[in-house]
Parts: C-alpha cells; structure tokens; sequence
C-alpha cells in the first residue's frame, strides 16, 4: 500500500468518525422522528463505508461480503421502521377521528 493511499484512508477514517458523531447527535437530539430514521439509517451506510475502508486497509475482499450483507440488514430495517412509525402515525390519526 503506498503512502498516498494510507494517507487518504487515514483522512476519510477521520471524517467517517466525525460523521458518525453527528448522526449521534441527530439520533439523540433529532426534533421529528424522521430526523431520527434518516439518522439511523445514515449508520448503516457509516457502518457500511467503514468496512469498506477496512478491506482496503487490510487487503482483504472478503470484508466487502459482510458490508453488503449489512446494507442489505441496514435497508430493510429501515423500511420496517419506518412503515412502524407511519402505522402508528395511521392509527392515531383514526383515534383521533373517532373521538
């Protein structure tokens, strides 16, 4: 690996930290609760890039395997959630109309 390379991993490890420091942020303090999904979300795809940039680091492809198995997991537990947040959004709008 060239030291270029290195460089450049070592910068985009720094971000992707910080990125996932600011999704924390959003997660824990987010004002809607879609503020919240699309964070959560956003750590799949973090977690993602990570793995990513760790067969890179290491040489080895078969890191990549478990990264698109975790964005697979990640997607769909996103539309779950969200399709739990728009049912109970649904159900409380039809308590609301009933009472």
């Amino acid at each position: 690996m060239t030291p270029f390379l290195e460089t450049c991993l070592a910068i985009a490890l720094g971000l992707l930290v910080l990125s996932l420091i600011l999704a924390t942020f959003r997660v824990l303090t987010g004002p809607a609760q879609g503020d919240r999904i699309v964070a959560i979300d956003l750590f799949g795809v973090l977690a993602v890039a990570l793995i990513a940039l760790f067969a890179l680091w290491m040489e080895q492809v078969v890191f990549l395997d478990a990264a698109i198995a975790l964005a697979l997991v990640a997607f769909f537990g996103t539309v779950a959630y969200a399709r739990f947040v728009e049912q109970k959004a649904a159900r409380q709008r039809k308590e609301d109309v009933d009472a």
